[in-house]
């Protein structure tokens, strides 16, 4: 069946519409990583505690809390802006309620793999969890691809299609182990809980 001007519109409407009604989710997350950090911050970095230490058995609930945990107010703005976008675009994908289950997995899977394969130090941040996000939402597409998941896969490469070059190492204080777990976490997400 061949697709017309009038379907990718009305899908691209449909798409749009979704993405609006699903605002609030995202601006709720990132008040709440927002507030905890601002305490974090006030508190001398006492949250620290919850950074992902590979390797270790303290950093291991750094696997569930550490995307929660920045480590300043520039590492936590840069995380914001894809991260409100993926959370907006992901949850109007599969629905606010299989969003959690997604979240829940992708956490634990990324920082899973960074706690066994990740450098000695302190990881913190959700830059695993964004990647998480932004590849689980391409595998989705690629399992099911509807024309409204290929319209807000294609929104979402045009304005974060460059979050692939965080997989590559830069910035030596910059966890790009983190964001190759949370990518691989992302796939694998989507390959077996879509």
């Amino acid at each position: 069946m061949a697709l017309t001007l009038a379907d990718i519109s009305t899908a691209l409407m449909a798409t749009i519409t979704a993405i609006k009604l699903n605002m609030l989710l995202p601006a709720l997350v990132i008040a709440f990583l927002w507030c905890i950090n601002v305490i974090n911050w006030m508190g001398n970095h006492f949250l620290r505690v919850l950074a992902l230490y590979p390797r270790h058995w303290a950093g291991i609930p750094g696997i569930f809390f550490s995307p929660l945990v920045h480590a300043n107010a520039e590492h936590l703005l840069f995380n914001s802006i894809p991260l409100f976008l993926l959370i907006a675009f992901l949850s109007a994908m599969i629905g606010p309620l299989y969003f959690s289950e997604v979240s829940a997995a992708i956490v634990i899977v990324s920082g899973s793999l960074l706690w066994l394969v990740g450098r000695k130090g302190l990881h913190v941040g959700a830059s695993g969890v964004i990647m998480g996000y932004w590849t689980y939402i391409l595998a989705y597409t690629w399992r099911h691809p509807s024309l409204n998941a290929v319209i807000m896969s294609a929104i979402m490469l045009y304005y974060l299609g460059s979050l692939i070059f965080s997989l590559f190492p830069a910035e030596e204080k910059t966890s790009w182990e983190g964001h190759c777990c949370g990518a691989v976490a992302g796939i694998l997400v989507a390959h077996f809980l879509s």
